[in-house]
């Protein structure tokens, strides 16, 4: 796991945390019994942070969402997944390795896993161009896409970028078309389809491998069509109206539940998924298991069927779709962590 980085409104968290390893280095230095006092502090860090995460603001989910700890996709593939075979390039013009992919195998079910992987360090952020796809990286995708459909497989993708590459060269080799060609061809894939928004999803750049029969996300996770630094510099002109965005915008994952768009919400642990990745990874596994096997249970006619019906009802912007939802509350998930999903 990365290095401990700390949010701003995680200072009094981390300053908890501090005195409580001070106070650790400080009894094994002398040899004195501390557990007692130890134990009411970690109480104590355990209730504040659970208090934090449960009160943040939209921009501040937005800030865990990106947070350089938190674990990228090819740490949940480690994780979740065996047998796992990376596939490259587009068969066109390049590899680009912003998009990973490739088959993995889930209790013993073969599936092809696509995802965008962003880079720790800048060596790696410059390889991964921060998790922003070209063209090619879409492609690739639908390549691999049309290979899984090809032998019958599921597909799940897994989503965290703050948008396509808006360069001169993605835009000569045709990043509008490549998404769109995306978003076409995965409604009409005959395979059964899930997605997993893991930390922030921006605009054409998530949509283009998120055209799915599922679409889940970490509680901490954000999806939406603009960046809220994006939307306020377009309708106030300054990126310091990034909060009043992040409000408007509704991207959290319990205002797109509540919206229609997000299926599940996963649970993430006391602190978020950057606080514990076997955690977060557990969740996530059970979450993807219980959707592959209700979605692989459907025919084809009726997996195509349903996939429509969800984004038709989505456009449905006077609230019909949400009242026809049968959305339900709270609720645990198989490994206790809180969840809520949408009926049916």
């Amino acid at each position: 796991m990365a290095g401990t980085t700390h949010l701003r409104f995680e200072r009094d968290i981390a300053e908890l945390q501090r005195q409580i390893d001070g106070l650790r280095a400080l009894a094994d230095e002398k040899g004195i019994d501390v557990v007692r006092e130890i134990e009411v502090l970690r109480s104590r860090l355990a209730a504040m942070t659970e208090e934090t995460y449960r009160n943040l603001a939209p921009m501040e989910r937005v800030q865990v969402a990106r947070h350089p700890n938190r674990p990228y996709m090819l740490d949940y593939v480690e994780r979740i997944f065996t047998d796992w075979i990376e596939l490259h390039g587009d068969r066109s013009y390049r590899d680009d390795q912003a998009i990973v992919a490739g088959w993995a195998c889930l209790d013993g079910q073969s599936l092809m896993v696509i995802g965008q992987q962003k880079g720790r360090a800048m060596k790696e952020n410059l390889r991964r161009n921060f998790g922003m796809p070209h063209p090619e990286g879409y492609r690739k995708a639908l390549r691999l896409m049309k290979m899984a459909e090809k032998f019958g497989r599921p597909v799940v993708t897994v989503i965290d970028t703050p948008g396509a590459y808006p360069g001169l060269g993605s835009e000569e080799r045709g990043i509008g078309e490549a998404i769109a060609r995306n978003l076409r061809e995965m409604a009409a894939l005959r395979v059964p389809t899930v997605s997993v928004v893991i930390g922030e999803g921006m605009s054409g750049g998530a949509l283009g491998i998120g055209v799915t029969d599922r679409i889940l996300m970490l509680e901490h996770a954000v999806y939406s069509v603009i960046s809220p630094e994006g939307c306020a510099a377009i309708l106030w002109r300054s990126r310091d109206h990034r909060e009043k965005a992040a409000e408007a915008l509704r991207l959290t994952s319990a205002d797109l539940l509540r919206l229609g768009v997000a299926d599940d919400i996963i649970g993430e642990p006391v602190g978020g998924a950057h606080s514990d990745w076997e955690a977060a990874s557990r969740s996530v596994s059970v979450a993807l298991r219980r959707q592959l096997a209700e979605l692989t249970a459907l025919d084809t006619d009726e997996l195509l069927a349903r996939r429509w019906r969800k984004y038709e009802a989505i456009g449905d912007w006077a609230g019909k779709a949400i009242e026809e939802s049968g959305l339900t509350g709270p609720r645990l998930d198989a490994e206790g962590g809180r969840s809520m999903r949408a009926g049916g």
